[in-house]
């Protein structure tokens, strides 16, 4: 499934160039995301959840760069008597985020996940995330933005990944 998710999402950030034009200014968005493991990293982890934020400026009439940084704490099931698998990390990512319509949008990011923990699974890993979302404006300078996103982070020992939700605020 992986080999076919990068070619989709550059596809539809290069595919369509009827989108309506959009803010080309900077757009700072706070947000909460979900996190649901897939895989080996679900094995042991049930969910994450912690804030993000989003900066987006525009590139052209329907395309932005974006630079987001969030925590994420990911909480699951005893490992060893009465001990919790607890761990956080800070992704850190620039992307593009192509606006097929008004409101409706595809991207892909990529960068870094830094590890809190100093466990076998600590340290730093390429993260990635192809996504799709929408923004829905509230007032002149507001709006709503609603993602979904597969999010990896790969290293030498492996990867962990997880569908991502976020919910957000942008100014």
């Amino acid at each position: 499934m992986k080999k076919y998710l990068v070619p989709l999402v550059l596809v539809c950030l290069l595919g369509s160039f009827a989108a309506q034009a959009q803010k080309s200014g900077p757009v700072l968005g706070i947000g909460f995301d979900f996190a649901f493991p897939q895989s080996n990293f679900g094995n042991h982890t049930n969910y994450g959840a912690g804030p993000s934020i989003v900066f987006q400026k525009g590139i052209s009439k329907s395309l932005n760069y974006t630079v987001s940084v969030a925590y994420l704490r990911f909480n699951g099931d005893g490992e060893f008597v009465n001990v919790k698998y607890r761990e956080g990390f800070v992704p850190i990512k620039v992307g593009l985020r192509y606006f097929f319509s008004e409101y409706i949008y595809g991207g892909g990011d990529a960068g870094v996940s830094l590890s809190s923990a100093n466990g076998s699974g600590s340290g730093t890993s390429f993260a990635y995330a192809p996504t799709l979302g929408a923004e829905f404006p509230v007032s002149n300078k507001g709006s709503l933005d609603f993602g979904v996103r597969y999010e990896g982070w790969s290293r030498s020992g492996g990867t962990r990944s997880f569908v991502g939700l976020r919910a957000g605020y942008n100014f």
